[in-house]
C-alpha cells in the first residue's frame, strides 16, 4: 500500500497526476530530440512549458495539504511528506533546466548573421577600376570609401544602440508581466485551495443536516405516539391492554354525591 494513501487519500492523488507529468515531460524531452524543424520544436517547448506550470501548481496543493496536516501527523510522517515534496521540486527543476538548454539551441539555429553579405565579384570590379585612375583618383576614391564606410558605422552604431534600448524595455516590460502572471497564479491556487475547502465544509454541512433531520423527525414519531396514546386511553380507559402513563393519573369516575340528613 503506497505509505502516502495511509496519510491522505488526497495527497496521494495528487503524487499520481505529478507522476503522470513528469512522465508525459520525460517522453516528451525525449522525442523533442528527434524533432528537426524549429517550428515544431517550439510548440512542441510551449507544450511541454505547460504541463510544468500544472506540476509547478500541483507540488504547491501538496505542499499545503502536508502543511495543514502538520498538527495531525507525526514527526517521521512530516520528514517523509517533505522529502517527498523536495523529490519533485527537484525533478521539476531538472526539467526546467533540460527546457532552457533546447530553448538555447532554438534561438541559436534562428540567429541570422546581419553582418553577412554577398561580396562575391568585388574584387575583380576593385582591380579594373582602379588601374583606369590616376594616383589623385584613387585618393579621393579611397577618401570617399573611409567617409562611406564611417557613415555606415555610425548608422549600425544608432541601429545597434536603438536595438539595446528597444531590448531592454521588453525587458522589463516582460519582467513586470512575469511577476504579474506569478502572482495571478498564486491567487488561482489559493482560490482553488479555498474552493476545494468550501466543498468539503458543504459537504459536512450537509451531513449534520441530514443527521438533524433524522432526528427531528424521530422525536415527531414519538410525540404522535404518545398523543395517541393519551387520547386511547382518555376515550377507552377500561382498556387493559394500554398501560398508563407516568404522571398521567387515569380519567376520574362518576361519583354521586350523598346527601346526609339534617
Amino acid at each position: 500500500m503506497d505509505p502516502l494513501a495511509a496519510v491522505s487519500e488526497e495527497l496521494a492523488e495528487i503524487d499520481g497526476q505529478i507522476a503522470d507529468i513528469f512522465r508525459a515531460l520525460s517522453n516528451g524531452f525525449q522525442k523533442l530530440e528527434k524533432v528537426k524543424d524549429v517550428n515544431r520544436q517550439s510548440r512542441q517547448l510551449e507544450e511541454l512549458t505547460d504541463k510544468m506550470r500544472e506540476c509547478k501548481r500541483l507540488i504547491k496543493e501538496f505542499d499545503r495539504e502536508a502543511k495543514e496536516m502538520e498538527s495531525r501527523t507525526d514527526a517521521n510522517t512530516h520528514k517523509m511528506l517533505n522529502e517527498k515534496k523536495q523529490s519533485m521540486v527537484k525533478e521539476l527543476n531538472s526539467y526546467v533546466a533540460l527546457k532552457k538548454q533546447h530553448q538555447s539551441n532554438l534561438e541559436n539555429n534562428r540567429r541570422v548573421d546581419l553582418f553577412e553579405g554577398p561580396n562575391e565579384g568585388f574584387g575583380e570590379e576593385n582591380v579594373l577600376l582602379a588601374s583606369s585612375m590616376t594616383n589623385q583618383q584613387l585618393m579621393d576614391r579611397g577618401n570617399q570609401m573611409m567617409d562611406e564606410t564611417d557613415q555606415a558605422i555610425d548608422r549600425a552604431k544608432k541601429v545597434v544602440q536603438d536595438t539595446v534600448d528597444v531590448g531592454t524595455e521588453t525587458a522589463a516590460a516582460l519582467k513586470a508581466q512575469t511577476e504579474q502572471m506569478s502572482r495571478i497564479v498564486n491567487e488561482l491556487d489559493s482560490i482553488h485551495f479555498s474552493i476545494k475547502k468550501a466543498s468539503k465544509l458543504v459537504k459536512a454541512i450537509g451531513r449534520q443536516v441530514a443527521t438533524d433531520k433524522c432526528i427531528m423527525a424521530l422525536l415527531f414519531l414519538i410525540v404522535i405516539g404518545v398523543i395517541v396514546i393519551i387520547i386511547v386511553k382518555l376515550v377507552n380507559p377500561n382498556n387493559k391492554d394500554i398501560r398508563d402513563i407516568p404522571g398521567l393519573a387515569p380519567p376520574a369516575m362518576n361519583r354521586r354525591l350523598l346527601s346526609t340528613p339534617n
